[in-house]
């Protein structure tokens, strides 16, 4: 019975801080003035600024952050886009002087692989255990 009570509080815990989560709406920041060629080649260049991370920031796109990184790093992609450079050229430049930090997708790798795939089964062994000690305690 007692478990069941734990098991309960630990369902409204992580109800509340999924309803929490949910309810969060990103602040949109003005962008900097910066002139393009067209209207569509600043869409363009804004969508790509949005996927790429500030390297400064907590988990903030070029776009919503107001940091002076932030600033430059936005500056030098609507540069690149008005130059012509490709969303590919943009990111391989990001990743060449920031890292893969900067990308919200990086790409798959052994070492991503592992930093995602270590919590997983860490939750998955954690989880089994508490049903086995359930069952056993069940039991007597």
């Amino acid at each position: 019975m007692k478990w069941r009570l734990g098991f309960g509080i630990l369902l409204i815990t992580a109800m509340l801080n999924v309803s929490m989560a949910s309810g969060y709406q990103s602040i949109s920041h003005p962008v900097d003035l910066f002139e393009f060629d067209s209207v569509a080649q600043q869409k363009h260049a804004i969508h790509l600024a949005k996927t790429l991370r500030c390297p400064m920031c907590q988990n903030q796109n070029l776009i919503e952050s107001n940091s002076a990184v932030a600033k430059d790093i936005r500056l030098r992609v609507f540069e690149l886009i008005k130059a012509g450079s490709s969303d590919a050229e943009v990111k391989q430049y990001m990743v060449a002087r920031y890292g893969e930090h900067v990308l919200y997708q990086p790409s798959m790798s052994l070492k991503n692989g592992l930093l995602w795939g270590i919590p997983l089964l860490l939750a998955v062994g954690i989880f089994g255990f508490m049903v086995r000690h359930i069952q056993r305690w069940g039991k007597e």
